[in-house]
């Protein structure tokens, strides 16, 4: 994928709308538009690849049955090629099972079908609100074999470098933050502004630990607390 644009000097957040319904695309659009949001469109997943490659995004709006390649393929490819821009995922399912999928394909959060437009607006200020503030310089963490340094968004074990996702980032942040100490999944969802029902929380700790740790099945680092949440180790493990 090509490189992103520079930083375009305008603050107002851009959104790329990707959903196969016109009639959908046109109504996010205008209310977005409306709330001080930069909107671009596309119909299809396609579509939206080649946006990619000659605008930067600060967040986007994917719907999920789409014909052809759906929302959660879509979604998962962007995060095989490391593109971490965060997304929320448009969808009729309401099931668990279908919004955990969702989240699991990286996804930063969903909204289901029929919704309010003031509703998506304040998700959407929500995810943006997530992006990470400027660390305090020098600040770096050992986590296992990796080396986490929060400026980058990424671990590294000398060549090798894994990306992390915005809500992975946020996440690790949290636990590093608190080396050693049990965090209730609430606290998490709270320092990470996310759902903290429907097993958020669990499914952004396991996608976590397929990075960090060497048998994510038995993870040593990234630990569960019986009765009290998550805990994270910092420092090489011997």
């Amino acid at each position: 994928m090509s490189e992103a644009l520079p930083q375009r000097p305008s603050t107002m957040p851009h959104v790329l709308i990707v959903d196969d319904d016109e009639r959908i695309r046109q109504l996010v659009s205008r209310y977005l538009r409306e709330n001080g949001f930069i909107v671009a469109e596309a119909e299809s997943a396609a579509e939206a690849r080649d946006v990619l490659k000659l605008l930067s995004f600060d967040v986007m709006v994917v719907d999920i049955m789409m014909p052809g390649e759906t929302g959660l393929v879509f979604t998962q490819g962007l995060r095989d090629r490391h593109n971490n821009i965060p997304v929320l995922l448009l969808t009729a399912l309401g099931e668990a099972e279908d919004r955990i999928a969702g989240l699991e394909t990286g996804a930063d959060d969903y909204l289901t079908k029929p919704f309010e437009p003031r509703e998506l607006v304040l998700r959407l200020q929500a995810i943006l609100r997530r992006r990470p503030q400027e660390p305090e310089q020098g600040q770096v963490f050992t986590v296992g074999r990796w080396r986490y340094d929060p400026a980058h968004k990424e671990l590294q074990d000398g060549n090798e470098t894994v990306r992390l996702t915005t809500v992975e980032d946020n996440l690790l942040r949290a636990l590093a933050s608190r080396s050693g100490a049990a965090i209730s999944r609430e606290e998490l969802a709270r320092l990470c502004d996310l759902d903290a029902g429907e097993r958020t929380i669990d499914v952004q700790v396991t996608r976590l630990r397929r990075k960090i740790e060497d048998d994510p099945k038995m993870p040593r680092c990234l630990q569960t607390v019986r009765g009290k949440g998550y805990m994270l180790r910092t420092g090489a493990l011997s």
